[in-house]
């Protein structure tokens, strides 16, 4: 096994990431930025080496001082988590040539899937459906208008890199398309280093169900179930659970359906280690790719606990080149998860960031109520990075019992001195709606409007 790993990251997945590694009795090294020098991640590691000032691109982006902590402390691997280096090819490349492991999917994995627009003919190839729109990455006005008028208003305008919702626009008519396509270009360009976008068509009311795959390095790939992702807020998951009450009550034969594509996709870019194939399903029950999310997700808390796998653990194993020893059909789903993003932000002023100094910290407890989070009493939250600070897990025998201890949970979660979006999801779990399981990508859309925007103000 490795002897010691250094994790490329920052905040509660940094942490995660360590304590995995504590399990397996590895060493861990962690690299920090000057405005994280008090961050948990630093303080559980056994080293730690400051790579930089604040902002990400003089730090956790910086593949050169990254490896330079690597090769000073005698690493084995790099775990390089969620976000900044975690889908760059170039850097899984660099790791290899420098005989550093590099833990996630191969630089070849990742080209494979380079991109959205690339990952769409990907699918097509497995014979995965995706949704109407462009082939690869649209250059200009007249095309963008001539792809609209053959799919049909309202499209969806992506940015072909990135994620969390950036570089994205809806289209319901030719002057909204060519507005939207100049800002989305330019948000991408600003987000991601690249301004290349694609346009598909727009699927109203529909549901984001994305399926957890891992793949050892023999040939292997399994999937373990789906996680319901459609509360978002501009495109950004706020609450996620598994399994999805979607196809729990309404499309049962789509889990065997979709978990077998996203294992297609996966043999088709010759996939290892954890991966993520996100789909869009309409009311009807059809469902289209989406993307594929090159490492380890955000949400992948509430797959381990109705599974009872440890992926973070699997990601080591597999790259220290051991084959999976768990078959498809030895997976399990046993009960119900949920998991609330705890964000500081600030919900009455459109969800502004709340970065400052953490007064109070009192986080909940009891069976069935997990919380992954760096932050404490004291920290102070730098403006540098994404406003997470935690995640609210909670398990439960069925969705209801789940529901309900997520409910206790957050009444129980007290942080002072910096505003944050747990009354907003309460808000959420006491929706009747969300409380049926009847919902789509535009819940929290519904829910902010209105009288019910008072209601929010009214808690916070």
């Amino acid at each position: 096994m490795f002897e010691k790993i250094l994790v490329a990251n920052r905040g509660e997945i940094a942490v995660r990431i360590i304590r995995a590694c504590k399990d397996l009795n590895i060493r861990t090294v962690a690299v920090y930025s000057e405005v994280d020098a008090n961050s948990m991640h630093v303080q559980l590691a056994d080293e730690a080496i400051c790579i930089g000032k604040g902002p990400s691109s003089e730090s956790y982006l910086r593949i050169e001082r990254i490896i330079s902590a690597a090769e000073l402390t005698d690493v084995d691997a790099i775990h390089p988590g969620y976000g900044f280096l975690a889908e760059n090819p170039h850097f899984a490349d660099v790791c290899e040539n420098c005989n550093i492991r590099f833990i996630g999917p191969s630089s070849r994995a990742m080209n494979a899937m380079e991109n959205k627009a690339v990952s769409r003919v990907l699918a097509k190839k497995a014979g995965v459906p995706t949704p109407p729109g462009s082939d690869g990455v649209v250059d200009n006005e007249p095309d963008a208008l001539a792809i609209a008028k053959r799919v049909g208003y309202p499209v969806m305008i992506k940015a072909i890199a990135g994620g969390g919702g950036r570089g994205m626009r809806v289209a319901h008519n030719d002057i909204s398309l060519l507005k939207g396509y100049h800002s989305a270009r330019t948000e991408a360009e600003k987000s991601f280093g690249n301004a290349g976008v694609y346009i598909e068509k727009f699927i109203e009311n529909s549901h984001h169900i994305e399926f957890q795959i891992l793949g050892d390095n023999k040939g292997n790939i399994i999937h373990l179930g789906e996680r319901d992702c459609s509360v978002q807020r501009r495109n950004q998951k706020v609450v996620e659970e598994t399994p999805s009450p979607l196809i729990e009550m309404r499309f049962k034969a789509l889990r065997k359906q979709m978990g077998k594509a996203a294992i297609r996709i996966a043999e088709e870019a010759n996939y290892t280690n954890a991966g993520t194939v996100e789909f869009i399903v309409d009311e009807k029950g059809g469902f289209y790719f989406l993307e594929m999310n090159k490492r380890i997700q955000v949400e992948h808390a509430i797959t381990e606990e109705v599974t009872g796998i440890d992926l973070v653990r699997q990601q080591i194993l597999i790259a220290h080149g051991e084959p999976l020893k768990i078959s498809q059909g030895d997976i399990q789903f046993k009960g119900h998860a949920i998991e609330c993003r705890i964000n500081a932000e600030d919900p009455c002023d459109g969800f502004r960031p709340s970065p400052g100094r953490i007064e109070m910290y009192y986080q909940p407890g009891g069976g069935g109520v997990r919380v992954d989070s760096h932050a404490y009493a004291g920290y102070v939250i730098p403006p540098h990075y994404d406003s997470m600070i935690g995640k609210l897990v909670t398990y439960g025998k069925d969705r209801r019992e789940a529901m309900d201890r997520m409910s206790r949970a957050l009444g129980e979660f007290m942080i002072t001195g910096i505003k944050t979006t747990i009354q907003f999801e309460q808000l959420i779990l006491q929706d009747p709606n969300f409380r049926r399981g009847v919902y789509s990508t535009n819940f929290v859309e519904q829910l902010l409007s209105g009288s019910r925007r008072e209601m929010i103000q009214d808690r916070a």
